[in-house]
């Protein structure tokens, strides 16, 4: 089947995200737009991610559980598993492997909620800032708990594995790539011709309500389950 999919947004617990990207905004903006999955990549923590995979079963939302993790390299990949208790079993490795600890003046709050939308914590550690863990290490553990790596945005001149490696190396399972929605794809397949080698998917890398996607990107699968979803990518 032909689904529509925004594989990555951030909720409130993103320092970067806006406060009105709660659980019960992020689930009932994407069932007006039309999406038939989602995916909830905060950065380095997927501490909303379960709230807002229960909202989405009452709705009709498949939510896939991710996490969107800035590498040693300064590479920011989107990391996607099977089910939550994969997602927070990796959360462990990526807190064990950040320091500082968060300025909400300077960065921004970083708010855990519940599927009422409650703050119920604040999470203090610096998710804006990189890992100590390189991509390929990242790569190994997020395969190692059956899902998949995608690195992000990689059109984009920071943060991405083409911008800061200058190419995508060899033997990191590596099937897919994101793109941003503007991304024309034509005109980046003749400037980094080895990207025809991935499958490209298109996500909003929305921070607020109003850049979740509409219907206007699509994946095949054989059913909507999650489990089809990582192994798509």
């Amino acid at each position: 089947m032909k689904i529509a999919v925004d594989l990555h947004i951030h909720s409130a617990l993103s320092p970067c995200g806006h406060e009105d990207m709660t659980p019960n905004n992020i689930i009932n903006m994407a069932w007006i737009k039309g999406l038939d999955a989602i995916a909830v990549t905060d950065h380095n923590s997927a501490g909303n991610v379960e709230p807002v995979m229960e909202l989405g079963r009452d709705k009709g939302i498949l939510v896939v559980p991710g996490m969107e993790v800035q590498s040693r390299e300064e590479v920011h990949l989107l990391c996607y598993f099977p089910g939550i208790s994969e997602v927070l079993d990796f959360q462990e490795l990526i807190y064990d492997n950040l320091e500082g600890s968060n300025d909400p003046e300077l960065f921004g709050e970083q708010l855990i909620m519940d599927r009422e939308d409650r703050v119920t914590g604040t999470n203090s550690k610096l998710l804006i800032g990189s890992t100590g863990l390189t991509v390929s290490h990242i790569c190994d553990e997020t395969i190692r708990r059956g899902g998949r790596v995608v690195p992000a945005h990689v059109d984009r001149k920071a943060f991405s594995i083409i911008s800061n490696l200058g190419f995508i190396p060899p033997g990191l399972g590596v099937a897919t790539v994101e793109i941003t929605k503007k991304a024309v794809l034509e005109e980046l397949l003749i400037q980094f011709s080895f990207l025809s080698e991935y499958r490209i998917i298109r996500s909003s890398d929305a921070h607020s309500l109003e850049d979740i996607m509409e219907r206007e990107f699509f994946i095949e699968v054989d059913q909507l389950e999650i489990i089809n979803i990582v192994d798509s990518l």
